[in-house]
């Protein structure tokens, strides 16, 4: 896929995720944050299935998703990315400033809509502030995807797995903040379609300094035979 089609591909991706998070924040809005029915509906079964191993886990797993695990893993996805020095320290601080910017203005939104979190009696750990979209989805999300775009850039052997890993992790963050009860579900969903067109603009953008697979600086590599 050259660099063009990922433009498109990222820009269409991304206009769509807009779309779908414009969508929701205006109905959340206009409901003036009430929770929809699938909201209740997880948070009362996780209400009743918070065994202590799952909400210690759950909770080891939510602090992964703030604070200084997201930018170590963009910063090594950039240095994982990049194949000069210079390329490398382009990459990490592309991706830290993404990231950054992209939490900003995720605040900004939370600001605008001024959702309540969930009652705090059902709150399995820390939380503050407001609750649309749900700021660790976001940043997992951002962080997630910014790791499988390195994998990808860079094609390793098992990348496929890698990339799972990364999504499963981005997901799995969501989830344990609908389960540890601080967060309604279509705040987690807000948090990754905000994410998702968040680096859909990034990459639309930016799309003509990332390498192709099997690239070196933009020109195919060439496998290495034996004389």
């Amino acid at each position: 896929m050259n660099r063009k089609r990922i433009a498109e591909f990222a820009g269409s991706v991304g206009l769509g995720a807009w779309a779908a998070f414009a969508v929701l924040a205006l109905v959340v809005t206009g409901r003036h944050g009430a929770p929809f029915p699938l909201d209740r509906t997880l948070l009362a079964w996780s209400l009743g299935h918070r065994p202590d191993v799952a909400v210690a886990v759950a909770r080891g797993l939510t602090a992964t998703g703030t604070g200084f695990v997201p930018y170590a893993l963009v910063v090594a996805a950039g240095l994982l990315a990049g194949r000069t020095r210079r390329q490398r320290l382009i990459a990490a601080l592309l991706g830290v400033t993404c990231l950054g910017l992209g939490q900003t203005a995720r605040v900004g939104v939370m600001e605008l809509v001024a959702r309540a979190r969930p009652p705090q009696a059902d709150w399995q750990t820390q939380a503050s502030g407001l609750s649309f979209p749900s700021g660790h989805s976001t940043t997992a999300a951002l962080t997630a995807g910014l790791v499988i775009l390195a994998l990808w850039v860079r094609a390793p052997h098992g990348r496929t797995a890698w990339c799972a890993a990364a999504a499963c992790w981005g997901l799995a963050v969501g989830a344990t903040r609908v389960f540890l009860g601080v967060h309604w579900v279509t705040d987690v969903l807000g948090g990754w379609l905000f994410a998702a067109g968040w680096l859909g603009i990034w990459l639309c953008v930016g799309a003509r300094w990332v390498p192709a697979p099997g690239t070196r600086n933009g020109v195919p590599e060439r496998p290495v035979t034996a004389p």
